[in-house]
């Protein structure tokens, strides 16, 4: 197989992240429009990322939030994105780097985007077709943050006991019915 000296993968990745940029872009200038909400899985290992010592010993490895009714102050800059949430009441202040995003969904019209960062995963799977787990719906009430202050947004805190290894998430979504995986072919047109 010949090598790839342009590095089409990292320029795709590059590509689709600014999506997820875009779309972050426009959330702060005009809100979230219409049922848009996103969910955003970052690695919490991934250089650049700044959250609690608290956060980062309840998610060693990656974090998913969603912004949807409460958040504030959502900042967007070239590489980063930074947003307060709540957490078991607790505001906090998260800043995630692009480059640290390895999962991307709004559920209201089933689009989402995963992403490998670099370092944290095989390079032999950069040519495996990637599954992405898909929530059926919202967190249950209880685990969505109450924030400081009225923003628009929300955080949540979708598994208490902290994230599951992907193997384990894509075992557990089948027979609870909560979550569908989702092959990326699914969204690529043919």
């Amino acid at each position: 197989m010949p090598t790839d000296l342009i590095r089409y993968d990292l320029l795709a990745q590059d590509a689709l992240r600014g999506v997820v940029r875009r779309v972050l872009t426009d959330a702060v200038r005009e809100g979230l429009p219409g049922d848009h909400h996103f969910y955003i899985t970052f690695d919490t290992r991934a250089p650049g990322v700044r959250l609690s010592n608290r956060m980062r010993e309840k998610y060693p490895q990656e974090m998913t939030v969603v912004l949807q009714h409460q958040f504030w102050d959502l900042a967007v800059t070239d590489h980063t994105f930074e947003v307060g949430l709540s957490f078991g009441g607790i505001p906090e202040r998260l800043l995630v780097p692009f480059e640290s995003i390895k999962g991307f969904f709004d559920p209201s019209v089933q689009f989402g985007l995963q992403f490998e960062v670099a370092g944290t995963e095989p390079e032999a799977a950069a040519t495996a077709p990637k599954e992405f787990v898909v929530p059926a719906e919202p967190p249950a009430a209880e685990a969505v943050a109450k924030p400081r202050g009225a923003a628009r947004g929300a955080a949540s805190e979708p598994e208490e006991a902290g994230p599951k290894p992907e193997a384990e998430v894509k075992a557990d979504a089948a027979p609870q019915g909560g979550a569908e995986v989702v092959s990326l072919d699914k969204f690529r047109k043919k």
